[in-house]
């Protein structure tokens, strides 16, 4: 009878220590969508003096459409005002107004670099494209040239710019800039640059822009050795049409956390041949703890907390112990670089907590990453997502 209820405790006992437990972890899964901008800002365009000398206003409205976590493409019109100057027979300026509509690639670096994550409050994205620039009204540009052209033609001895030279002979079509435009005109514009969003609600952005942009030398009515250059700085608001992403729950089988195993060595240690033995036992402890993080997240869940401060504890206890972590990626999910950095920040991330909050010294613990190595502990990706801790 005795015996029968001793393997009966026994099963029980082993069957606990198989099962495995049940957890919750939720993922954040992209979701392509629209987008609007509006924008205003200033424009330098690039001219004789100091940087800062044209400044002139500047205003963009763009729809774009984000295809997934790193690429998007978009559509702006960018528009207002140019501004030129000369310094000859007297400084002069002049402006005159453009429209611009431009097609850009849209690469979002934040999320290229440290995996998709709709919950950071900062957002960079490279852009770059081209388009055209309608410019018009560019009539003080012509007053001031037709003004400069008839002074030099009224005084033929007038130094020529050229040395030893005089403007004794002035072809008709003669003008001063030398690239002086009327009515409209259209060029071809190519343009990169970089933006900086802030996510205010998760619809909701505010961001800041920086554009270079350039043009055939003929755009600022001058002739020139280079092409023509304006820059754009704009602040303004971008709002997300439709869900930016979908929260998914799923519940996942998670290992019953290791017993700790003890293991008695007894060493005989004898002196004489006629003394009594004396036994003396080395007792080696050791603790495994398996923390997991979301997709493309090195974050530690509020559910994983308990663990990692289970393994501090056992530190504390056991001053002689040390812990290798070892972080892994799912392989299924991401490139192989990224996969990598991943896993190293996820066992570095732990490393951290250890440190900085439980005071366990970097001495004690061995940081390592496997990445998306072919040897993966878990069977179901999902659970491959984990800072493997051992402890001993």
């Amino acid at each position: 009878m005795k015996l029968n209820k001793i393997l009966l405790t026994a099963s029980l006992l082993l069957g606990g220590l198989c099962a495995n437990a049940q957890e919750t972890v939720t993922e954040y899964v992209f979701q392509p969508h629209w987008y609007g901008q509006a924008q205003i800002g200033l424009q330098e365009t690039l001219g004789e003096g100091a940087f800062g000398k044209l400044l002139a206003p500047n205003a963009q409205l763009a729809a774009g459409y984000k295809f997934n976590p790193y690429i998007g493409a978009r559509l702006a019109v960018n528009a207002w005002q140019s501004k030129g100057t000369l310094n000859f027979m007297g400084n002069h300026k002049w402006k005159w107004n453009y429209v611009a509509p431009t097609v850009d690639a849209v690469v979002d670096l934040t999320n290229l670099i440290g995996g998709y994550n709709p919950n950071r409050l900062v957002e960079v994205n490279l852009l770059a494209g081209v388009g055209i620039n309608i410019g018009f009204h560019n009539k003080e540009a012509n007053a001031i040239n037709n003004e400069l052209t008839a002074a030099i033609k009224a005084q033929p001895n007038l130094p020529d710019p050229v040395p030893g030279g005089y403007y004794n002979s002035i072809p008709a079509n003669y003008n001063v800039l030398g690239n002086i435009w009327d009515g409209t005109k259209t060029r071809f514009v190519g343009q990169v640059g970089v933006d900086v969003n802030f996510n205010v609600t998760e619809q909701l952005q505010v961001g800041l822009e920086l554009m270079a942009n350039s043009l055939s030398d003929n755009y600022n009515s001058k002739v020139g050795s280079n092409a023509d250059w304006y820059f754009n700085a704009l602040v303004g608001v971008k709002y997300a049409f439709g869900p930016k992403y979908e929260t998914r729950t799923r519940t996942i089988e998670v290992p019953a956390p290791e017993p700790v195993i003890v293991e008695k060595v007894v060493e005989k240690i004898v002196e004489v041949p006629v003394q009594v033995e004396k036994p003396v036992v080395k007792e080696e402890v050791s603790m495994r703890r398996d923390i997991f993080f979301t997709i493309s997240n090195s974050t530690i869940a509020k559910s994983e907390q308990a663990k990692v401060q289970q393994i501090a504890d056992f530190l504390k206890e056991n001053p002689e112990a040390k812990v290798v972590i070892t972080g892994y990626a799912d392989k299924g999910t991401g490139t192989m670089a990224i996969n990598l950095r991943l896993s190293k920040q996820r066992a570095q991330t732990v490393a951290n907590e250890l440190q900085k909050k439980y005071g366990i010294p970097a001495s004690r613990m061995e940081v390592k990453s496997m990445g998306e190595s072919e040897y993966q502990p878990y069977p179901d990706p999902v659970q491959n997502r984990v800072a493997i801790c051992i402890a001993k």
